[in-house]
């Protein structure tokens, strides 16, 4: 039987480094992984992850756990779930996808939680196995998200320096971190540029969205920007705006965040906040593999914002 201080003499390499391309691919530099992967390959060596998981008290296998409705209308959480798992078969984990209700049916060595609220706290910070969070929280866990003040900071201001005079801001009527966090970028620009905030919320629905632009209509000036906390209430936005005979990108603009899909199937497309998920739940996988090496706190990773322009703000 092939072992791994055979793979060692083929790649001409340590037993050591051997191990560390298998069980640390990301701290060995690709050169190194590739020869040692060849060697593998040549000799037919396959790991016995088994036997090491039992070793280690270990399952291999990583919970995801989607605690709010999931649409299928756009891709975000196959995303999500997409750069979770390439990161995870990198270092021959399972990942499974699990609700609230069978959360706790079989074991695990860890979990990546996505939509958590308020109400969710008290039982994920009394889970015994290491949890990173996908999406922003002020309450100590360790996250993974996009800076989101940044983005809707940074929105405000192509939309000022594109020639609109007024800035609308539409909210997502919840408590949580990330909605905070966009609607604090808005304020900063505002204030910075001395105008009068003005701030909305509805539930993340575009018929809110519209119906807003619909019975407010005679009120919304020419030359008005509306900075909306997501993608599908800027689609709401637009909808409202063109219903009622405005132009956009002419006299009325919008900006949205997410940019995973709507953005690009809305006419105009949508400039928003792109996200890029599949790399965001890479980096979920990595923090949290880190963290049952380590039993360390990883703390927050923000991805920094990437504006993608459509066809709603002026040229």
């Amino acid at each position: 039987m092939t072992t791994l201080v055979d793979v060692a003499k083929k790649a001409n390499v340590s037993k050591m480094t051997v191990s560390r391309v298998i069980n640390h691919p990301d701290k060995v530099t690709d050169e190194l992984k590739q020869l040692v992967y060849q060697a593998m390959r040549e000799l037919d060596y396959h790991p016995n992850m088994i036997a090491k998981a039992l070793v280690n008290k270990s399952t291999r296998i990583i919970k995801l756990c989607i605690l709010e409705d999931i649409d299928t209308t756009e891709p975000y959480y196959m995303n999500l779930m997409i750069g979770i798992a390439k990161t995870l078969d990198l270092h021959q984990y399972s990942l499974q996808l699990v609700t609230r209700k069978n959360f706790d049916i079989g074991n695990c060595d860890g979990y990546i939680i996505t939509g958590m609220r308020e109400q969710d706290v008290e039982w994920i910070r009394n889970l015994k196995k290491p949890v990173v969070i996908f999406g922003e929280n002020r309450y100590g866990f360790d996250y993974v998200d996009t800076n989101n003040k940044t983005g809707t900071y940074l929105l405000s201001q192509l939309a000022l320096k594109k020639g609109y005079e007024r800035l609308i801001y539409v909210g997502i009527d919840s408590k949580e971190s990330f909605e905070y966090s966009r609607e604090a970028g808005y304020l900063q620009q505002v204030q910075e540029k001395r105008m009068m905030p003005e701030l909305h919320r509805f539930g993340n629905h575009s018929h809110f969205a519209e119906e807003f632009i619909r019975d407010n209509w005679k009120s919304i000036t020419n030359n008005t920007a509306f900075i909306c906390a997501s993608d599908r209430l800027a689609i709401g936005i637009v909808r409202g705006i063109t219903r009622c005979g405005g132009k956009i990108p002419d006299d009325y603009g919008v900006t949205g965040f997410d940019g995973v899909f709507l953005n690009q199937v809305a006419s105009p497309k949508i400039t928003t906040i792109k996200q890029s998920i599949i790399e965001m739940g890479s980096a979920c996988g990595e923090n949290l593999l880190d963290k049952i090496d380590t039993n360390d706190k990883q703390g927050a990773l923000v991805f920094e914002p990437k504006i993608s322009l459509g066809g709603t703000l002026r040229d």
